[in-house]
């Protein structure tokens, strides 16, 4: 039986929602070049792969946080998937944005979240971990404690790994760039000999240049 990480990559290979172009890179935002695209939002327009991952977050809380007062979502990303979950389970739900409002409240969470509350943390992708760690810390700010986070795919950055740590925030992800890559060599989405590339990328993404 396949393992979930494979599954899920399996899928998100399938409709396009990870691309893999090792010899022609994307362009992050951040200036980096990358030979992997991630857009888990596709994943919302497929309801088997929607219901999959809906069922197995929820599983994966279930089983690994104990009593849940309240669902949290990452803008803008997690906000669908994080409702669905929290639909699931029964419980409340709040989306946490990247900035304040403007006007208004000016609100950084969406939604009612009372102090004291335990609060999971849903997330689409987890890139450096530095957005998606400002929604814990914006939540800890509210007065509630945060389990955990739950996401549906990392890159794996040792960045990423040492920011969670430090700030004490247990991760659990579906899916990962390992598995993306055994599932595309598998399926001659890519040829084994991309691997080394995409191997030599996720050790040091920033100065990372494909024409070396």
């Amino acid at each position: 039986m396949k393992k979930l990480e494979n599954l899920v990559a399996e899928k998100l290979l399938k409709i396009k929602a990870v691309k893999l172009q090792p010899s022609n890179p994307f362009i992050w935002a951040s200036g980096w070049n990358s030979p992997i695209y991630c857009d888990n939002r596709k994943t919302l327009s497929y309801p088997e792969i929607r219901g999959l991952i809906k069922l197995e977050i929820s599983r994966i809380i279930l089983e690994n946080f104990g009593k849940v007062d309240a669902i949290a979502g990452v803008a803008t990303g997690a906000i669908a998937q994080g409702a669905l979950v929290a639909e699931e389970l029964g419980l409340p739900f709040v989306y946490i944005r990247s900035s304040p409002k403007d006007h208004g409240l000016e609100n950084l969470i969406e939604g009612d979240l009372k102090p004291k509350q335990k609060v999971v943390v849903i997330e689409d992708l987890i890139s450096t971990g530095g957005s998606s760690l400002k929604a814990v810390e914006a939540i800890r700010k509210d007065g509630c404690e945060v389990l955990g986070m739950v996401a549906i795919f990392t890159y794996g950055f040792k960045v990423a790994e040492d920011k969670f740590k430090e700030a004490n925030v247990p991760l659990i992800t579906l899916c990962n760039y390992n598995a993306v890559l055994e599932e595309a060599v598998k399926t001659n989405y890519i040829q084994e000999t991309d691997l080394d590339t995409l191997k030599k990328w996720r050790k040091d993404p920033a100065k990372w240049n494909p024409a070396k």
